[in-house]
């Protein structure tokens, strides 16, 4: 069993073990709405965002002997932006930002950028609309360890 990979697509490809569910992550994607999960900590919320990221991706071989490779009939692409807040430092508001930029960063490298976007939420946006535009499919976006910046500066009176 592995300890400490959170990553779908290195789970399947290295040959460890792998417990099924993705009948349920089919599920979530094919019924439902946008989606907020709020799981404990150590609770798979990592996995199973990189599992829906390749599963959106249109990985099919990925889901090879898996229940939603009986499931899924279409295996459609669509555009995916995933934002891990894992890796970043926020100890204070410029680390925030930086962290940020770096996030949005690596998606414009993949979906283009607007010099006229200035803001981070004019950056988004456009990153949005580009991979829209640029594939005529609806976007995905995923963001795992949103909480961790609130979280590491919670108790810091001048960062609220």
């Amino acid at each position: 069993m592995p300890i400490g990979i959170q990553d779908f697509e290195d789970l399947r490809t290295s040959g460890y073990i792998y417990v099924d569910k993705t009948a349920y992550v089919w599920k979530l994607a094919t019924e439902g709405k946008p989606y907020f999960l709020s799981r404990p900590r150590r609770f798979g919320k990592s996995l199973l965002l990189t599992t829906l990221k390749a599963y959106f991706q249109g990985k099919k071989a990925l889901f090879n002997g898996l229940a939603i490779a009986e499931l899924e009939t279409e295996w459609q692409e669509y555009p995916v932006l995933h934002l891990d807040f894992n890796s970043g430092a926020y100890s204070n508001l410029d680390e925030f930002k930086d962290s940020l930029d770096i996030l949005l960063y690596r998606q414009e490298k993949i979906f283009g950028v607007d010099e006229k976007e200035k803001t981070f939420p004019a950056r988004f946006e456009g990153l949005i609309y580009r991979a829209y535009r640029k594939t005529g499919e609806k976007v995905v976006v995923l963001v795992d360890e949103y909480d961790k910046p609130l979280l590491e500066t919670m108790d810091r009176e001048e960062l609220n």
